[in-house]
């Protein structure tokens, strides 16, 4: 019995290559089985309607996008009841979601996965109550360069356009430490950070990212990690250093922890960041895991 898929995608993620690939996308989900609807994102804010309206008349919701996009459906999808299975096909500059997933980075490779491949359960993040994340809820220093960085200059620069242009701050003159009480599973920490990361991801920004443990998609636990303000210059190169060679657990301003909630109390509103789209400004937040609420198809 043939099945019906929806194939939204924004013309506009990454390099726009998404447009010239669409035959050749849509043919391989045909050749699998599928009956295939393709529809173009107009706007901003507009793929969570398009899947909360449509969720109920498709076997397979798909889109095509960058991280931002696949943000914009995890809210949608997060709404609907039941939730359909959601395909991602990466077409952003950096496609975090899709290195941690395991998915191809070639769009017709990305399509051969998801028509051949099975559902898989993921974990979603839950933000404030009311905002959802796929892989990271950050703030502090450069992580407002994702939505700050112009498309043009992401794709002249692609996957170093976000740390070349905060190179181009000046030493993280722009930035200061942020006093913050943290409550999480089992623990509670004050300090005053320059960077904080909740994860469900093994690639932020492009790199190769290791909270100091294995991460498993899957598991119902979100990582945190946070940088605490080094002192000097000697000290903001053995964070560096750290960061680089993936051994943050023997640097003692990088913290990290695994939890299925946390608290984060700062002593001003801090602008917030969600898989690098702008998540509003908050004194008080609360995150949480939903533990394998989506369900994404996944090639072997």
């Amino acid at each position: 019995m043939e099945k019906k898929l929806l194939l939204l995608y924004n013309p506009r993620a990454g390099k726009s290559e998404v447009r010239g690939k669409l035959s050749e996308i849509v043919e391989v989900f045909v050749r699998g089985g599928y009956r295939v609807t393709v529809r173009p994102t107009l706007r901003a804010g507009e793929l969570p309607e398009l899947l909360r309206e449509n969720a109920g008349d498709y076997d397979l919701m798909v889109c095509c996008g960058g991280d931002g996009t696949l943000n914009e459906a995890v809210n949608g999808l997060m709404g609907c009841a039941p939730r359909p299975v959601l395909g991602y096909i990466p077409a952003g500059t950096v496609n975090d979601f899709a290195s941690s997933f395991g998915i191809p980075k070639d769009l017709e490779g990305a399509a051969r996965w998801i028509a051949g491949g099975k559902p898989a359960a993921c974990d979603v993040g839950h933000f404030e109550g009311e905002r959802y994340f796929a892989y990271v809820a950050a703030f502090g220093a450069f992580t407002d360069v994702p939505y700050e960085t112009s498309q043009q200059v992401k794709n002249l620069l692609g996957r170093m356009a976000y740390f070349l242009e905060g190179m181009r701050l000046k030493h993280l003159t722009k930035y200061r430490p942020h006093a913050m009480t943290l409550r999480y599973d089992g623990g509670e920490m004050k300090g005053e950070y320059l960077v904080g990361m909740v994860t469900n991801a093994t690639s932020v920004g492009g790199h190769s990212f290791s909270p100091g443990r294995d991460v498993a998609m899957d598991d119902g636990v979100l990582e945190g990690t946070f940088i605490e303000n080094p002192g000097n210059a000697l000290e903001l190169q053995q964070v560096i250093n750290a960061l680089l060679s993936q051994n943050t657990l023997d640097c003692p301003f990088i913290h990290t922890f695994c939890t299925t909630k946390l608290t984060a109390v700062a002593e001003e509103a801090l602008p917030w960041t969600l898989d690098g789209e702008f998540g509003g400004s908050h004194r008080e937040v609360h995150i949480s895991c939903e533990k394998q609420a989506l369900r994404i198809m996944a090639g072997e």
